[in-house]
């Protein structure tokens, strides 16, 4: 019933823009947090980006300078805005949210990114 529906990933080439959504939908309760991981062939997930209920963001060292979360708190909605994007962002892109009093994590189903020429 709990969804993290995710949109905006695809084949883009390098030094491009993608923005990825997810908008989180069910019973999810009150969202405290929302962010962006990624994980590569190979390598461990890590963290892209994160935004807090107030507003407070964070980033991973990655894609820092390059990229920005934002947020439609009324639409349960949180944005990463990609740019200057390199072949070794290529990734799946796994939307995560973490909500209500004690803090249950949810996770999207991830969506394919490809920086390639």
């Amino acid at each position: 019933q709990v969804q993290l529906v995710e949109s905006g990933g695809g084949l883009v080439q390098p030094g491009g823009s993608l923005r990825l959504s997810c908008a989180a939908s069910g019973s999810i309760g009150r969202i405290n947090v929302m962010a962006w991981y990624r994980q590569a062939p190979g390598k461990e997930r890590e963290l892209v980006a994160s935004i807090f209920s107030g507003g407070t963001t964070n980033y991973g060292d990655s894609l820092k300078g390059r990229v920005t979360i934002f947020r439609d708190t009324a639409k349960n909605t949180v944005y990463l805005q990609m740019n200057s994007l390199k072949p070794e962002d290529t990734a799946v892109y796994y939307c995560n949210a973490r909500a209500g009093v004690g803090w249950a994590t949810y996770w999207g189903q991830g969506t394919q990114v490809t920086v390639s020429s």
